[in-house]
């Protein structure tokens, strides 16, 4: 499927907030044969930064599927059960189709598969299931649990950011990669409150979401830094320098005041926000812009046409 025209990330007027939705997973598909390494013209350093997403969602989505699917069974409210399987639906179809970039990256002669280990090992050793039983066990879980609600609380600012970042447009950023980042942005919306609620319904302790989300962003911060630097080191095109300068910090400032990437400041109070005890995540982000973009999604739209065939076919027989 090649994707046709974007639409920009601001809606006006606002959309009205639905009252309900029932998630449910896309099936996209994304044709990367044109896309320029560079995908944000003349900004490799902005395009790197975004880049950094493609090596660690994939492995963090996967690693969510799983949790999610242990804590099943403690679910007790029929209707925080539903979206929490749309979830797991929604995080698998994710973790899939940001793997065809890495595999476009490949075949620019960008290897991320030694970056892309150290975040599988994170998540499967570091993370992933221990030999525990009993109490000792519900308490990994519920931890883990505490870690995935810190990260979306990120992933959901992250995809308000794109849904926002008009200035991408006007950079003349591959529409495939807008898509991409948009669609999986705006799911990141629609569903945000899911991992939230889920962990204030299996364990909801104030002081254990604290240290979660602590440990999220620490790691999310270092983890990007690492990432950018990879990326820009092993680029065949840059070989480690931009403009024939090494990259710098104040360049991440320079480029998230332009609104190329998303603006540290913004990063930083997510963790305020979040740390609120009355916080929820219904208090950010527009679940009616993140429908009305699937709803126009070129890739959403796709997936939606290919089901409805695909269910009209099954019925004829």
């Amino acid at each position: 499927m090649t994707a046709g025209p974007v639409p920009t990330g601001a809606a006006a007027p606002e959309p009205e907030e639905p009252d309900r939705l029932v998630l449910h997973a896309r099936d996209v598909e994304f044709d990367w044969s044109r896309l320029d390494l560079h995908w944000i013209p003349g900004e490799p350093f902005a395009t790197h930064v975004i880049n950094v997403l493609h090596l660690l969602l994939p492995e963090g989505e996967r690693w969510f599927v799983e949790v999610f699917k242990q804590a099943v069974p403690l679910i007790t409210d029929d209707r925080l059960r539903e979206e929490v399987l749309g979830f797991i639906g929604q995080e698998a179809v994710h973790a899939e189709a940001h793997a065809g970039v890495l595999d476009h990256m490949d075949a620019h002669g960008l290897d991320p598969t030694p970056y892309v280990e150290q975040i599988a090992w994170m998540f499967r050793v570091v993370l992933g299931d221990r030999d525990l039983t009993g109490r000792r066990a519900q308490a990994w879980l519920r931890t883990r649990l505490a870690v995935i609600a810190g990260i979306e609380h990120y992933t959901a600012v992250l995809g308000q950011w794109v849904l926002d970042a008009r200035a991408l447009d006007a950079a003349g950023a591959d529409p495939t990669m807008l898509d991409l980042l948009r669609w999986h942005g705006a799911e990141e919306v629609e569903h945000r409150a899911v991992a939230f609620d889920l962990y204030s319904h299996v364990d909801g302790g104030y002081r254990r979401r604290a240290l979660a989300m602590g440990i999220a962003a620490v790691a999310l911060a270092v983890l990007w830094v690492r990432g950018t630097a990879f990326l820009v080191r092993n680029d065949p095109y840059l070989r480690g320098r931009v403009d024939g300068r090494r990259p710098r910090a104040s360049w991440a400032l320079r480029d998230g005041r332009r609104g190329l990437i998303p603006h540290v400041g913004r990063l930083a109070r997510a963790v305020p926000e979040y740390l609120r005890r009355r916080y929820h995540p219904s208090q950010h982000g527009s679940t009616g812009q993140a429908v009305a973009y699937l709803a126009a999604s070129p890739a959403a739209r796709a997936a939606e046409a290919a089901e409805r065939a695909a269910s009209a076919a099954g019925s004829d027989r």
